[in-house]
């Protein structure tokens, strides 16, 4: 990514809309990423991992450039991986994330997550540890979990409790599976922004899966959903102007531009602008960077520390479902994929949602947060548009490799999201029975019967 020579002329806001209108692809060229996280713990008593040590984090790194990856470096300390167009990286507290290469079937998707996981077994079994995809972490408490070394966590760590007060579980303690997808135009981007966002609480209950907080039920099905609703109002939420009319990346642009900064990396170091004003960083008016104005890097840099349920970049990322098993890290990027590239199914979608009132979004957010599929939007239930919205998407995957030559059918990877809304028992709830039942209230039961 060209920088712009901030001396010779400052950025304007017409830079950061071309910035966003970049990522636009033809139909030819739309790929899928797949992005997930994971838990790491350590096997036999299911404790947290540091990053220093024989069997730690910064040794499961190391251990994967046996397979090709190449570490990429904070200072001395080793901090991600890369492979190709794929990376390895660490969440705050040491949750492993595969945030995978821009890939064109779901097949290809699925084989890439096979492979890494594969692979980081196969090095944390010399190690001693196991991983675990839930949305929130079942029994460790947040002073337990030990901090990753990396320098922009650093900043967040200090800022986060001065603007939420869940924040730092949002941090430490979650875990999610994401997808990124490609749009073709402004009005494409639009389409496909309003129809994901207000769809993405459905998602959202589909694979709610983090039931229990410190080694209990927390009344929450999914208590990551819950934790992003009072981690910062400015960086978080519905986006209501996304449903507005004349939306586009101007108006996200300056969206963006409102949400108060991080940080900006210079000489490989993080400086810490947390909470002043990209605005401001623009007219070379920091007090921490006197003079300096931002390049096209620091703006994509900025638009990574907003945190919306979509979000938007030079792709579209889809960031309401929790973590869960392997089966069901191919369904998240199935089900998006369905519906993002397939028109008529796009169209369907929207007609799901259409009529929602704005403030019918946040509430939602909320009450899946709690009910998973048992809530209600518009006089309906969320596990009746959740099957409507399933259904869609199986269809728009059929339609996609109808018109893509030797396109081998892709909708199987629905088949677990299609009994999830048929029974309307979301995975959590699944948790519970467990947990009530052949557990005996006994949370850590979770390490042993769904580690991967």
């Amino acid at each position: 990514m060209a920088d712009v020579v901030t001396d010779e002329r400052p950025l304007t806001l017409e830079d950061l809309v071309r910035w966003f209108e970049a990522g636009e692809k033809p139909a030819s060229a739309w790929r899928v990423g797949a992005e997930h996280e994971k838990f790491v713990f350590r096997l036999g008593i299911a404790e947290p991992i540091p990053y220093d040590g024989p069997a730690g984090i910064q040794a499961l790194l190391n251990g994967l450039t046996r397979f090709g990856w190449k570490g990429v470096y904070e200072g001395d300390n080793i901090i991600a991986l890369e492979r190709g167009m794929a990376n390895v990286s660490l969440e705050p507290g040491g949750q492993f994330e595969l945030s995978g290469a821009p890939l064109e079937t779901m097949h290809e998707i699925c084989e890439e997550t096979g492979q890494h996981l594969t692979e980081v077994k196969t090095v944390a079994d010399e190690l001693g540890l196991g991983f675990l995809g839930l949305g929130f972490t079942p029994i460790w408490r947040r002073d337990e979990i030990p901090v990753m070394p990396k320098g922009r966590y650093k900043i967040m760590r200090e800022y986060m409790p001065k603007v939420g007060k869940l924040g730092l579980d949002m941090m430490f303690r979650t875990c999610t599976v994401q997808a990124n997808l490609d749009f073709g135009s402004e009005a494409d981007m639009v389409a496909k922004f309003r129809a994901s966002l207000a769809l993405q609480p459905i998602a959202t209950a589909l694979f709610a899966n983090s039931p229990f907080i410190e080694g209990k039920p927390s009344g929450f099905l999914s208590a990551r959903a819950n934790v992003w609703t009072d981690t910062d109002p400015d960086r978080t939420g519905m986006l209501d102007f996304v449903f507005a009319d004349g939306f586009g990346y101007e108006t996200y642009a300056n969206y963006a531009l409102d949400v108060p900064m991080y940080f900006a990396k210079r000489d490989g170091k993080y400086v810490d602008l947390a909470g002043r004003s990209f605005r401001k960083f623009m007219a070379g008016e920091l007090a921490e960077l006197p003079g300096d104005r931002p390049s096209l890097k620091d703006w994509a840099d900025h638009t990574t520390t907003a945190f919306p349920e979509v979000r938007l970049k030079q792709y579209l990322e889809m960031r309401g479902a929790d973590s869960g098993p392997w089966s069901r890290l191919c369904a998240l990027p199935a089900l998006w994929a369905g519906i993002f590239y397939d028109q008529a199914a796009l169209a369907a979608a929207w007609d799901l949602c259409k009529d929602w009132q704005v403030e019918d979004h946040e509430r939602l957010r909320a009450d899946v947060a709690r009910l998973g599929l048992k809530a209600q939007v518009n006089g309906r239930s969320v596990q009746d548009v959740a099957k409507d919205m399933v259904a869609i998407a199986k269809q728009g995957l059929k339609n996609r490799n109808r018109l893509s030559a030797g396109m081998v059918d892709e909708s199987g990877y629905l088949a677990e999201l299609e009994d999830i809304a048929d029974s309307g028992i979301t995975p959590a709830e699944r948790l519970l029975e467990l947990y009530h039942g052949p557990w005996k209230g006994d949370v850590r039961r979770v390490f042993e019967d769904f580690a991967y």
